[in-house]
């Protein structure tokens, strides 16, 4: 049936209150033009180029109501909460109806901190239960009308608290009743000192479990309820505190139970203690195939993520975001082999280094014309300039293999302060691994901090750094004075070297 929203809106009445319903009702449809008039109860069926016949909407099959019911929750957003509850205080014979198609309507009762679940639980039939808590939630408001939904486990599908305060978590973490029918599970918090969910949690038993979103709940023993989870789709484990740390060998077990993993996301909220990164962990050699993880984000420590990703096989990871937290050394060479086994990584076409106040990322990306095919980011959380240079330089290095099949390079930035003092070496430091790059783009300021250093290669020396390059571009305001003289003294020295560069401003060639 066609979802003409206009129509729709219009089957949006208080269908159990006769004083607040629609005169009429017109959808049109697979079944032709349908009437509904509340109060005469009859409509009329039929092509509008026919002559309509006047029936009473008694008449109409079981079918066709199923049919405006469904698109009266769509149009009125009601899938998924309890708009439904409408549609059976009309008659006996909707109600009859509407309980007929559970599934066909997405009936579900919707338990909240605001309302008393109890009489619902009791009054309505046992359908799929959603959990999740109205915003403006204090401390211990509501706290039982979310508990009391706990008493149907085998009827919960869906548990959504986002924002739920330590009192309530506390509760659930005692939860220890195992949900058969849980396919979603996001739990939040947003204080430093929220309670730990226990082995117990769950009865370690959520075997239809299709998403798992954890955001400041520490939960070390994640393994044993994923251990029931092997369809499990979605896995967000964010801002993971200090007493939630999930050992390497710990994670690589869970993963290696997930083969239907899609989307991967990792975030620590802190460094691990000196003490546990010490004491490494060897990854084992066995490799752990997931072929359908197509996402992954990981924010943490460069050992953790060789730790945990050296034996990962992922043939199909499109798009990877990893951002380190600030350290001394980034010497990564396992993490190597697991990007080396990306196939859409394989061949990037173009790299983009963008420096933000207290961060700086490098981006490859591999396109097929227009459309990008995968992507993978790295983001180093530090402040000072010179030492984001370097240790982009470094992962690099010890991270990525060989840039042989990238054209353009492009560096912008989006921080107001630059260090005007800092060394021409830390430049050519960044520039050293983009030997076969024929495209450089300069954004705003940063042509007048690279020039410089690449002026340090003159004569024969000219294609020392950059050999390949063939195309300069500059994107922002025209540079002027010592900036502009800078550009043609490169260019010149590429030119007598014998491998000359095209320079473009804003996408227009300059002849020089």
């Amino acid at each position: 049936m066609p979802r003409d929203s206009k129509q729709g809106r219009e089957l949006h009445g208080h269908l159990d209150n006769r004083s607040h319903w629609p005169k009429k009702v017109e959808v049109s449809g697979d079944f032709g033009l349908i009437r509904i008039h509340p109060f005469l109860a009859v409509a009329d069926l039929g092509d509008t180029e026919q002559l309509l016949q006047r029936v009473t909407i008694c008449a109409l099959p079981d079918n066709v109501l199923l049919e405006i019911f469904s698109f009266y929750l769509v149009v009125s957003d009601g899938r998924g909460s309890d708009r439904w509850h409408k549609l059976v205080h009309v008659c006996q014979r909707w109600r009859c109806v509407v309980f007929a198609s559970p599934r066909r309507l997405d009936l579900q009762l919707l338990c909240t901190n605001n309302r008393p679940v109890q009489e619902s639980l009791d009054f309505w039939p046992q359908l799929p239960i959603l959990i999740q808590v109205s915003r403006g939630m204090s401390q211990g408001q509501g706290a039982d009308n979310i508990i009391s939904a706990f008493k149907r486990p085998k009827c919960i599908h869906r548990i959504d608290l986002p924002g739920v305060p330590n009192p309530l978590l506390g509760k659930i973490s005692e939860m220890k009743e195992p949900l058969p029918s849980l396919t979603y599970l996001a739990l939040g918090s947003h204080s430093k000192m929220a309670p730990v969910l226990p082995d117990s949690f769950l009865g370690a038993h959520a075997p239809l479990l299709r998403k798992l979103r954890l955001y400041g709940i520490p939960f070390p023993a994640l393994g044993k309820l994923l251990s029931s989870t092997s369809g499990l789709v979605t896995l967000q484990l964010l801002r993971i505190p200090q007493s939630g740390h999930i050992a390497p060998k710990a994670m690589i077990k869970v993963l290696s139970a997930l083969p239907r993993l899609q989307s991967f996301e990792l975030h620590f909220l802190s460094p691990r203690p000196e003490a546990d990164r010490e004491s490494r962990y060897t990854p084992p050699l066995t490799r752990i195939i997931l072929p359908t993880l197509a996402f992954f984000s990981f924010h943490g420590d460069s050992e953790y993520l060789e730790d945990i990703s050296f034996p990962i096989d992922a043939p199909r990871l499109t798009n990877t975001y990893i951002t380190f937290f600030n350290q001394l050394l980034f010497d990564t060479p396992l993490l190597r082999r697991f990007i080396d086994r990306i196939e859409l990584l394989k061949a990037p076409q173009q790299a983009c280094i963008c420096f933000y106040n207290s961060s700086g990322t490098l981006t490859l990306t591999r396109t097929n014309g227009t459309y990008r095919e995968g992507s993978l980011s790295f983001r180093i959380s530090c402040t000072p300039l010179d030492w984001l240079l370097s240790s982009i330089a470094r992962v690099c290095s010890s991270s990525l293999p060989p840039f042989s099949t990238l054209v353009r390079l492009q560096i912008e930035r989006f921080r107001p302060d630059w260090d005007d003092n800092m060394e021409n070496t830390h430049w050519l430091e960044l520039l050293q691994p983009f030997a076969f790059v024929e495209d450089l783009v300069l954004l705003d300021e940063v042509v007048g901090f690279v020039l410089p250093a690449l002026q340090e290669f003159t004569g024969e020396g000219a294609t020392n750094m950059l050999p390949a390059l063939q195309n300069f571009f500059i994107q922002g305001p025209e540079p002027l004075g010592p900036i502009y003289e800078a550009i043609e003294k490169f260019v010149n020295a590429r030119r007598l070297s014998g491998h000359p560069i095209a320079v473009h401003y804003n996408a227009r060639r300059v002849p020089w």
